[in-house]
C-alpha cells in the first residue's frame, strides 16, 4: 500500500492505495469523480483523459503513485461553477456528443489540442490529433466541428458558440 497525494481540480487530495492502482480509479473510487470513464483499460480509447501538470494523460495507463505530487484536471475541474468551458460549450452548441461516453475524454484532449495549437487548428490536424479518442456513435463531423470552432473562440478569447 502507498500514500498518495496530489491536487485534484484545485484541491489538495490524498489516500491509501494499493501499489498497482491506477490514476483513474484512484480518481472514480478513492474520490468520486465519475467522469473521466474507463472504456478498455488498454490506453486504445481515450475516454479516461485527464490533464496532469498541464498536459493530457489517459489516466488508465498510469499508476496512481506516479501521479504523487502532481497537478491533475479532470472534466469535473474543467470550468469553474455553473459555467462551461468553451470547448464544453462547443460541444454542447455543435452536437459533439451522443451517448455521452467519451465526451470526457474527447474534451479534455481537445483543450489539450487548442493548448498545444494556439495559433488555431484545421480539420486535418483535429483529425489527426484524435486518433487515439474512440467514438462509436458518431462520425467525427461534429466533433471536430466543436474542436475547431472552440479553439477559433479560444484565440479570440472568447466563448465557443
Amino acid at each position: 500500500m502507498s500514500e498518495v497525494s496530489m491536487v485534484v481540480n484545485g484541491r489538495e487530495v490524498s489516500g491509501t492505495v494499493e501499489d498497482r492502482t491506477l490514476l483513474v480509479h484512484f480518481l472514480r473510487e478513492n474520490l468520486g469523480l465519475t467522469g473521466t470513464h474507463v472504456g478498455c483499460d488498454t490506453s486504445q480509447c481515450g475516454a479516461c483523459v485527464v490533464h496532469m501538470d498541464g498536459k493530457a494523460v489517459k489516466s488508465c495507463s498510469m499508476l496512481a503513485a506516479q501521479a504523487a505530487g502532481s497537478e491533475v484536471v479532470t472534466i469535473e475541474g474543467l470550468a469553474p461553477g455553473a459555467d462551461l468551458h468553451p470547448v464544453q460549450a462547443a460541444f454542447k452548441e455543435h452536437h459533439g456528443l451522443q451517448c455521452g461516453f467519451c465526451t470526457p475524454g474527447m474534451i479534455m484532449a481537445a483543450v489539450d489540442m487548442i493548448d498545444r495549437h494556439p495559433g488555431g487548428l484545421d480539420e486535418k490536424t483535429v483529425r489527426a490529433e484524435l486518433e487515439g479518442n474512440i467514438c462509436r456513435c458518431t462520425g467525427y463531423h461534429n466533433i471536430v466541428k466543436a474542436i475547431l470552432a472552440a479553439s477559433e473562440a479560444m484565440a479570440k478569447g472568447k466563448k465557443a458558440a
